[in-house]
């Protein structure tokens, strides 16, 4: 290597640890400021360098003056490129900034749809966009479960507070007249108080329940359960209150030995199934008919159907069926609640949330669907290994 090489070599590394230097102060100057700015100076400085080198090449005579002059126009107009490049590149990087910070201001406080970002940013911005806007909905879907289940609590305590206010009523009523001695059928006023009761009890029961599964205790020992004999201890069990009703139970099961077992709590379960047929055989008109079915999924699945004829739900309360409190008739309190005569089956509008909160703790699914002449609920579990 000649000395002229040497000395090229040597001032270019030079005034090249000169600019970098001169930019890192700068860009350290800057480090709070637009990414703009700072991509500016980084574009800026190997130009700034590269003139530097060339104008002290110049001035010690190492390139002529033409070559020179061609030399620097050359990089001027590289510089011009350079910094059109980052000013451009900056301003994506600068919108996509802005967007995502809008975002993240909005995100837990706003549920509504935002805008979706124009103009062109780099991947990485426009992914954590995607994802920014994927927690939106998250967040709003949860947050319409939280005002629904707020709404579903605040019915709940006012369609209690009736149930429960209705027979403390008649059981004060009762009782005055038997201090009164107003009552000659003294031990009639005794059933019916005793009635009452047992009704009040349950709904108390129906609320302990619920609040049980809604703690989510610890798992129950659970062993296997043939679906297919809980469904004739059920109907069994239920075969009066049909009959009451005028309405024919029957349980439809597969003709082979298959006991259709699952893993689970067979008090819960029961629980659950008769909530499910209770509800069948109160909204079926006498003469009708109220099916227990039990048969296996092709996925391995077992599913436990409850067919009624009730005539059917309409289409805007099948996602509220399962809600706590909801029950679809207009009338609050039961025709029997003043007499106190199937004051069990009644219920205070928790059989079927009790049944969800039981089929979903045992890792299975619950569903309603109309049918001809009725609705069908469905209960999918894990079939026992």
């Amino acid at each position: 290597m000649n000395k002229d090489m040497f000395t090229i070599l040597a001032l270019t590394t030079l005034w090249t640890l000169i600019v970098a230097g001169l930019g890192a102060a700068i860009l350290w100057q800057f480090r709070r400021r637009s990414l703009r700015i700072t991509m500016i100076v980084a574009a800026l400085a190997p130009m700034a360098a590269a003139l530097a080198a060339v104008l002290q090449s110049v001035r010690a005579m190492f390139i002529s003056e033409h070559d020179s002059w061609v030399v620097l126009w050359t990089l001027a107009f590289a510089a011009l490129l350079g910094l059109g490049m980052s000013v451009l590149l900056g301003h994506w990087i600068s919108t996509g900034s802005r967007d995502v910070g809008r975002r993240l201001r909005h995100l837990g406080t706003s549920y509504e749809p935002t805008a979706e970002l124009t103009g062109a940013v780099p991947a990485e911005l426009a992914e954590l966009t995607d994802e920014l806007e994927m927690t939106r909905r998250k967040l709003a879907a949860s947050h319409e479960r939280e005002r629904a289940l707020e709404a579903s609590r605040r019915e709940l305590v006012a369609f209690m507070s009736h149930d429960l206010r209705t027979p403390l009523a008649g059981l004060r009523a009762v009782s005055e007249g038997l201090e009164d001695g107003v009552i000659d059928d003294v031990p009639g006023a005794l059933r019916q108080m005793r009635a009452t009761v047992d009704r009040m009890t349950g709904l108390v029961d129906d609320l302990f329940e619920l609040s049980r599964l809604s703690a989510a205790p610890p798992p129950r020992h659970r062993s296997a359960v043939s679906l297919r004999e809980l469904a004739e201890d059920v109907a069994g069990e239920n075969g009066e209150h049909a009959r009451s009703s005028g309405v024919r139970l029957a349980v439809s099961t597969p003709t082979d030995d298959d006991r259709l077992a699952v893993q689970g709590d067979p008090d819960e379960l029961t629980r659950a199934v008769t909530n499910l047929v209770g509800n069948a055989i109160r909204h079926t008109a006498p003469g009708g008919t109220v099916t227990l079915a039990v048969d296996r999924e092709p996925d391995g699945r077992v599913r436990l159907a409850v067919r009624d004829g009730c005539g059917g739900i309409p289409s805007d309360d099948l996602d509220r069926v399962f809600d706590i409190g909801w029950r679809g008739d207009e009338q609050r309190t039961p025709e029997s609640a003043s007499t106190g005569e199937g004051a069990r089956s009644s219920g205070g509008g928790l059989g079927l949330a009790i049944a969800r909160g039981v089929v979903e703790s045992h890792d299975g699914n619950i569903a309603v669907s109309n049918i001809d002449g009725g609705c069908a609920f469905q209960i999918d579990l894990p079939a026992s290994v």
